[in-house]
């Protein structure tokens, strides 16, 4: 249920909606708008009686939600949401661009990528610290001395950083030194984790499970803003399907789809959803034109030396042609880059 304040309502009306609704053992997130404040109840096992809160001093009307997920719906939360990573919004008029390498090899590496796409334009740093893997014999990340190498590249360029947290048990010590927390696909459904990383406040960037419906991927954010935590990115990474010309479809439709039913960002990531870096660009290109919020690309200086999916990351010249190839069409879109 959804309590709508009036405009004239004071903080006093809100907190007296608060503390009533948790009285009556609801969860209440107030959600502050542009022009009234809304007040989302969430925790109920049944229908919830309106009459408890419509004559309520400040109280405009009281709205039932029909989704299954709340907090993460336009019906909560009308207007767009704009997360802050670091200082960098995503979310908005500027299109935010993620670039870094797939995982932390060294220090030498990553700064050197770092300061080659902080340099190019892109917004946010990512790389991998800890790394999950389909064989056990491939490559697993530095663990902590990664992340205290991602945190020298930060130093050295300003860049945020983004990297992704592999179970409840890291969760604190990635928090230390990351601006936002990454869940990958194979955890988008790890709903201890989603919970552990919502109790931290910090930005979450949540990938969609590589064969998670619309509804299971909103679904998991919502175990994420649960915690109190309204800082959800989400992320389009390809799904598995019967072809066999890519390494997974990239489903590009499911940005307008998020669009309508959440407020939150979404970006696309066409390096884990192609596998190839010869569809990076064309597919870049084509989630700005369909309404992405950002993009997420793997570059490498030496991807032929790259310890993980090297055949995916740009170089950084090819990084340079992407970011030019995609302003002209923000621009087209009413958006920068």
């Amino acid at each position: 249920m959804l309590i709508v304040m009036d405009r004239t309502a004071t903080a006093e009306d809100v907190d007296r909606v608060v503390v009533i609704a948790e009285k009556r053992g609801y969860k209440a997130h107030p959600i502050p708008g542009a022009q009234r404040t809304a007040i989302g109840l969430t925790g109920n096992q049944g229908a919830i009686d309106p009459d408890a809160f419509e004559n309520l001093p400040g109280v405009m009307e009281v709205v039932k939600v029909s989704h299954p997920y709340k907090l993460v719906s336009r019906e909560f939360h009308p207007e767009d949401s704009i997360i802050s990573v670091g200082g960098v919004p995503v979310g908005g008029s500027r299109i935010c661009v993620i670039a870094g390498p797939c995982a932390v090899e060294s220090k030498e590496q990553t700064v050197t990528i770092a300061k080659a796409v902080k340099e190019l334009g892109a917004d946010l740093l990512r790389g991998g610290a800890y790394k999950p893997r389909t064989s056990p014999y491939s490559f697993q990340g530095l663990g902590e001395e990664g992340l205290r190498i991602l945190a020298d590249a930060r130093e050295a360029t300003g860049l945020p950083v983004v990297t992704e947290v592999l179970d409840t048990a890291s969760v604190e010590l990635v928090a230390k030194w990351a601006d936002c927390l990454q869940v990958g696909a194979r955890n988008m459904q790890n709903f201890e984790l989603l919970k552990r990383c919502g109790q931290t406040g910090k930005p979450v960037l949540l990938k969609r499970g590589m064969s998670a419906t619309l509804e299971e991927l909103l679904l998991a954010a919502e175990y994420v803003m649960a915690e109190g935590n309204q800082n959800v990115i989400l992320c389009e990474r390809g799904i598995r399907t019967f072809s066999d010309h890519t390494r997974n479809t990239l489903d590009l439709s499911i940005v307008p789809a998020v669009e309508r039913l959440s407020h939150l960002p979404i970006i696309v990531d066409p390096s884990h959803g192609t596998g190839k870096r010869h569809k990076v660009m064309p597919l870049s290109r084509a989630s700005i034109a369909v309404g992405a919020d950002g993009i997420a690309v793997e570059v490498h200086h030496k991807p032929h030396e790259a310890l993980s999916d090297g055949p995916q990351a740009l170089t950084p010249p090819m990084f340079a042609e992407l970011m030019a190839q995609i302003r002209p069409i923000a621009i087209a879109v009413g958006r920068t880059v």
